[in-house]
């Protein structure tokens, strides 16, 4: 080990023992988070050791001490400056991940009958949606029965082609 880092090692050794321990009741006092007053009095020590001269000539504790304040307050402003973080109790209001993707997907399905003409929307609601019967939905719409099965089996292919175009058709 060279001598520079043994002169290092003492440096911040001698400024652990004699100020680590009012320097972190000052800024559990400035922030009053135990484990952010944790982290400002580790910054501001590796600041003193990365730069011994900033402290010739000045009092330490005076130096440490206006350093950890200044942490503290560029913390506080960094946080004002962004949206604020919520916890995991927004999360709870959300509804679980498997009803999202059904909500998505039937979306997506009612975006994929909505592109579909009329008359093949209609026959599809009638004979899936509502579960009429090929003679009802033909009595309902006023069709004839054959016209009501030629325009599903249209209708489906037209619905199949408009779920692949979304990607969700197999």
């Amino acid at each position: 080990m060279s001598p520079a880092g043994t002169a290092d090692e003492e440096l911040v050794r001698v400024l652990f023992d004699d100020h680590a321990g009012p320097l972190y009741g000052y800024v559990l006092r400035l922030t009053g988070d135990p484990g952010r007053a944790e982290d400002v009095v580790q910054e501001t020590l590796l600041r003193a050791w990365r730069n011994p001269s900033a402290m010739a000539g000045r009092p330490v504790r005076a130096w440490l001490f206006t350093v950890a304040r200044n942490l503290v307050v560029d913390q506080h402003r960094a946080r004002r400056s962004r949206p604020k973080e919520t916890g995991d109790e927004a999360l709870a209001v959300l509804p679980a991940a498997d009803e999202l993707d059904k909500a998505v997907e039937s979306w997506a399905v009612a975006e994929a009958l909505a592109s579909l003409r009329a008359d093949h929307r209609e026959v599809l609601l009638q004979t899936y949606y509502r579960g009429r019967s090929v003679k009802e939905a033909a009595e309902i719409l006023g069709i004839p029965p054959g016209t009501v099965k030629s325009r599903t089996f249209y209708a489906l292919r037209a619905l199949k082609l408009a779920l692949e175009e979304r990607g969700l058709a197999p």
